[in-house]
């Protein structure tokens, strides 16, 4: 294996230099240690998908140090039913029988030889009995080691990765030299069509020894003018004053164009940071490499690094946050047939999500399950889900987490579940109203941080007032709307009777579900009682009662979910309830879209905790801000916004590409925010070029209400016969903008990395005074603003 002719030549202090030519595992400083050793060698273990399928596969890490291949014994050819994964598609590795699968073994296995990789997005996870203990520790250090350091990696560095990765896999008889067919195999592999004449001409230059084979430093030569950035140069040289370097006085001038520290002791320490040439370094200068360092990386990035820190003032109360929120959280696709699973959990806690959904049932022997009623989708224990719950509530987020109960269970496993929350969650549960803090008022993030609530019916009448709920049969008045889960028939209720349990009530404390009947009735009520409201009420409410809807969103939560209709847990658009003022803005997670990247880039700010502080003009009890009517008033205060889209870097192909095909990249950039400023743009496509394509197109937009409003960048590979291929995209909110000359990294389509993937842009944010009806003539309309 080529991988082992390299550690015997280092080992013999011989052919080091061959080493570095390709190989990933150096690159990502892997090569000695013990677990990616042993993942390299490859391991026979058992893939269990029931206690009945059960398949022996062989395991085994590539040598570009982030693909494992499985394979099936039934073939000896590597090339013949395999499958493969990235170790960046892994939401997290669970050792044990932690999965519905392995559970259902316990005492059949042997616990410690298990583990269960899960999968960001809907692939199905991969649950494994191992061969010995020491084994299944191996690959479970191994995926997290090689995560971590994938993930540390800079922009550079994993530009040299992806590239030494591809360099190594066409490298097709491993001697460490690339021949000519070799190289076009490469640039296939890249995503890039050169015309044969500039080819061939590009590898006769590196070819210096003339012998047909670009060997170790000839290939470094090659991957170097592959990597040469003219669009960048011409950014060096307008700045450098004598066009070799830039002086820290150039460098000054550089980042006060930026928008950023034009300090003398920041631009210094950009240097010392960045160029690698000792002699610039001493001499405070910075070359082109370093230059081309530094904009790649995580220091120039399009999003404000300040904020990616929890900046915001988390003492206000809930309600003037917006939460991220999951709907049917147990499901993994849709809502008719799907499995319920407690992964999705894991998933949506990992990424920030701070309010989930149960749906409970009786379950048999007495044990309440969760799963989507009356439907063929599977059935996951309660208990199991709310140990989950307990292992992944706090590891994105510290900040106050809601369970949402859509309680469908009788009096008695109500008990049980009451039990169970109280057992397992131990004092992470809040069970009472917090010391110091008037019961009327919802108290804050941060009185709450590290608290589980939840959310359902309460039985109590608050004296004064009709807040109570005349239905005690479910925790949510959502059960008698058309979200798709069945509500008692009224015909089954005894006056006078409860059906809520005693048990489960006492846990509600500020949360509490009551129906909705008017805003006059509900500014009544305890700022803790909150409502649902279905995806057409609620979007009814902001259209002809905008201002109203805000206004009661200053002070209560409500809670929006999808309309039963949606079969396939589609998604409806978040922006407009956001709009509104709504906080739990609840979205099926399991199905990736446009409105899971608005959702990911809403919350991408104040370090991804799933709380975002609204704008002061919908925190105010008597706010006049209307979201369909902003030509002035609160949260009017235009802005035009320049983005020059340049160039992108290393673009994917779609997963179902030929090798051979090419994508023909063009970009749309959006404004996603109040009616006024929806707005979508788009530049020409460049064919057959995803390794390194131009656009240079210049955008203007004006934004009347930057605090709400998204901007979201969408790369797709252009088609004239059938529907466009998404590629990549990046979201992100207009108030987290940094201007100058940015990077933009760009995300699959499940929200995951996708390195080194980048867009090079110029961004520039200009206050106006523009009317609003000059600047709303030029936008589209609402209909023709929706997605092509």
């Amino acid at each position: 294996m080529l991988g082992n002719r390299k550690k015997a030549a280092v080992k013999n202090g011989a052919g080091t230099s061959e080493s570095k030519a390709i190989d990933p595992l150096r690159n990502l400083g892997v090569q000695d240690d013990e677990d990616v050793k042993r993942m390299l060698q490859g391991s026979s273990m058992v893939k269990v998908r029931s206690p009945r399928w059960q398949k022996r596969r062989t395991l085994k890490l590539l040598e570009d140090g982030v693909t494992v291949w499985c394979q099936s014994h039934k073939t000896s050819s590597w090339a013949k039913e395999q499958k493969s994964f990235s170790v960046m598609e892994v939401e997290c590795v669970r050792e044990g029988c932690q999965s519905e699968t392995l559970r259902q073994m316990l005492g059949s296995v042997p616990e410690q030889r298990c583990l269960t990789v899960v999968f960001k997005g809907p692939r199905k996870s991969l649950d494994l009995l191992c061969q010995s203990q020491e084994e299944a520790q191996h690959w479970a250090r191994g995926i997290r080691t090689l995560q971590e350091r994938v993930e540390n990696m800079t922009q550079k560095e994993k530009l040299d990765h992806w590239i030494h990765a591809y360099l190594s896999r066409a490298d097709q008889n491993h001697d460490d030299k690339m021949s000519y067919d070799e190289v076009q195999t490469l640039l296939q592999m890249i995503n890039i069509d050169l015309s044969d004449q500039y080819a061939r001409s590009l590898f006769q230059k590196c070819d210096q020894s003339a012998d047909g084979r670009l060997d170790h430093g000839e290939i470094e030569v090659f991957c170097r003018e592959l990597l040469r950035r003219p669009e960048l140069d011409a950014v060096f040289i307008r700045y450098s004053a004598n066009g070799c370097v830039l002086s820290t006085v150039d460098l000054r001038d550089f980042l006060k164009d930026q928008g950023e520290d034009t300090s003398l002791i920041h631009a210094q320490s950009l240097i010392l940071t960045y160029e690698l040439n000792e002699w610039a370094q001493k001499n405070q200068f910075m070359t082109p490499n370093g230059f081309t360092m530094y904009m790649l990386s995580k220091e120039n990035c399009v999003f404000n690094p300040e904020h990616a820190r929890v900046y915001q003032d988390m003492k206000h109360p809930l309600a003037h946050y917006f939460i991220s929120s999951s709907h049917n959280t147990y499901l993994t696709k849709d809502q008719l047939t799907g499995d319920s699973s407690t992964e999705p959990y894991i998933r949506a806690l990992n990424h920030g999500c701070r309010c989930v959904e149960l749906d409970c049932w009786d379950g048999d022997k007495g044990e309440p399950v969760i799963y989507h009623g009356h439907t063929l989708t599977s059935k996951v224990p309660f208990v199991e889900v709310i140990e989950t719950i307990k292992d992944y509530a706090f590891k994105a987020s510290p900040y106050p987490l809601v369970l949402s109960l859509e309680n469908h269970c009788s009096v008695e496993q109500q008990a049980v579940m009451a039990r169970h929350l109280r057992s397992i969650l131990g004092d992470k549960l809040l069970t009472k109203p917090l010391d110091g803090l008037d019961p009327p008022n919802l108290p804050s993030p941060e009185d709450l941080k590290g608290k589980i609530l939840v959310k359902g019916k309460k039985e109590h009448v608050v004296e004064g007032c009709s807040s109570s709920s005349s239905d005690l049969s479910s925790s949510d008045e959502e059960a008698s709307h058309t979200e798709g889960k069945p509500s008692r028939k009224k015909e089954d209720k005894k006056p006078g009777v409860s059906k809520l349990s005693p048990e489960l009530s006492e846990l509600v404390v500020y949360t509490r579900s009551v129906p909705f009947k008017s805003f006059e009735q509900a500014a009544k009520n305890p700022t803790t009682d909150m409502s649902s409201f279905s995806e057409s009420d609620a979007l009814r409410h902001v259209k002809d009662s905008g201002m109203y809807f805000v206004r009661h969103n200053s002070h209560q939560l409500s809670r929006i979910y999808p309309s039963g209709q949606r079969l396939q847990s589609s998604n409806y658009n978040p922006q407009e309830m956001w709009n509104g003022g709504c906080q739990i803005v609840a979205l099926n997670f399991q199905t990736p879209g446009e409105q899971m990247d608005l959702n990911q880039g809403r919350f991408l700010q104040n370090s991804q905790c799933g709380y975002i502080l609204k704008p002061p003009f919908m925190r105010q009890p008597d706010t006049k801000f209307n979201p369909e009517n902003v030509g002035g008033g609160p949260g009017h205060r235009p802005v035009l916004l320049s983005v020059r889209v340049i160039s992108a870097q290393q673009l994917p192909k779609p997963d179902w590409d030929k090798p051979s095909s090419i994508v023909d990249p063009h970009v749309w950039v959006e404004i996603h925010g109040v009616p006024i400023d929806i707005n979508k743009k788009k530049t020409h496509h460049v064919d057959n070029n995803g390794f390194n394509p131009r656009w240079d197109c210049t955008f203007n937009f004006t934004v009347h209400v930057p605090d709400l409003a998204l901007l979201r960048f969408m790369v797709e590979d252009h088609d004239y016969t059938s529907s466009n291929d998404f590629l990549g995209q990046y979201t992100l909110p207009c108030t987290s903008l940094r201007t100058g000359y940015r990077h933009v990294r760009l995300l699959k389509l499940d929200g995951s990395s996708l390195l080194p993937s980048s867009l090079f842009i110029h961004l520039k944010v200009t206050p106006c005074q523009s009317s609003p009806s000059k600047s709303s003539a030029k936008s589209p309309t609402k209909s023709s603003a929706k997605k092509p």
